[in-house]
């Protein structure tokens, strides 16, 4: 399978965790549109099926990338 470059997959978690950030402060239509179509692209880009997966599996493609890493998305 094709992984997306690093760079790309570190775009996308943060395009995503501020469009989070965003829609969980105002709600809007817009932004969760594009949070919808960001989760979307790191599904398909790390082979995953939902977005708390995508999210791991590219933070751990990231350089530095460490095992505690996962336990930011439990908390």
């Amino acid at each position: 399978m094709l992984m997306a470059h690093p760079t790309v997959l570190r775009h996308l978690v943060e395009q995503y965790e501020v469009l989070r950030a965003l829609h969980a402060e105002n709600g809007g239509q817009a932004a969760r549109q594009r949070m919808d179509d960001v989760a979307y692209t790191l599904c398909v880009s790390t082979g995953t099926g939902d977005v708390d997966s995508a999210l791991v599996a590219a933070r751990h493609r990231l350089p530095g990338a460490r095992v505690e890493d996962d336990s930011i998305l439990s908390a």
